[in-house]
């Protein structure tokens, strides 16, 4: 199996730290988060993965090309512009999909989870979801088709089309998902090359493949992204 880990970010909720450092090299208990999600993506089958890079990336190249993790580990180079996370997908597209067209999951570099990666592989493409609190909610039908995505804060509805949540089951997004060759396929023909947020593509009106959720009443799962969750990361782990 092949994944993609989004490791291209700015990283600006953790500066100053991330001025000298980029993101997916900051350590939990010693050990970077980029290599703690390859890590776990090996432990679960995945013996082929991209990383895409940007900020500081010649300290992402230079870690990974001092370690042999035993899979196959490439590059996708962001370094003269960020693509954000849709953009970054579809520039990986060549490398992603350069020996089949079977799914890729994708993993942002700074969730760490006990998710069992390999139920969010199929023959669809499909967003690891939670019941945990947040005021942004992927919205679904009695299906786990994806519909729509509410704020609660302001009380926005994405698409235009979706109203209500009449009907709908809202649950938080992961950062966890597996793409289909033609989501991604879609998703560059709608939303073009150049730089988008991955979920500008799922709630896209146009869209025509489907997205399903799939929920793990089980899953626990932290963003380490900013400074109140990293500091929780040691008794995440543990």
């Amino acid at each position: 199996m092949k994944a993609m880990i989004l490791a291209a970010g700015m990283g600006t909720r953790l500066r100053p730290l991330t001025d000298r450092i980029p993101k997916a090299l900051v350590e939990v208990e010693g050990i970077p988060m980029l290599e703690r999600v390859i890590l776990r993506l090996r432990e679960q089958g995945f013996d082929r993965l991209v990383v895409n890079i940007h900020h500081l990336g010649d300290q992402i190249v230079g870690f990974l090309s001092a370690r042999d993790y035993g899979i196959e580990i490439e590059i996708s180079d962001e370094r003269e512009e960020l693509l954000n996370t849709g953009g970054g997908i579809v520039k990986a597209m060549p490398l992603l999909f350069k020996d089949d067209r079977e799914p890729v999951l994708i993993h942002n570099v700074d969730i760490l989870s006990n998710a069992d990666l390999g139920e969010v592989m199929g023959e669809e493409s499909i967003l690891l979801v939670s019941g945990r609190k947040s005021n942004r909610r992927l919205l679904f039908d009695e299906d786990m088709t994806l519909r729509g995505w509410h704020n609660e804060t302001t009380g926005e509805f994405r698409p235009e089309s979706v109203k209500e949540m009449d009907g709908l089951s809202a649950y938080a997004f992961s950062g966890i998902y597996s793409l289909t060759y033609e989501s991604i396929e879609e998703m560059k023909k709608l939303r073009g090359e150049e730089a988008f947020p991955v979920m500008d593509y799922f709630l896209d009106s146009r869209r025509e493949v489907g997205l399903k959720g799939y929920f793990d009443s089980n899953l626990h799962l932290i963003d380490i992204g900013k400074p109140a969750t990293l500091s929780q990361a040691s008794d995440f782990i543990n």
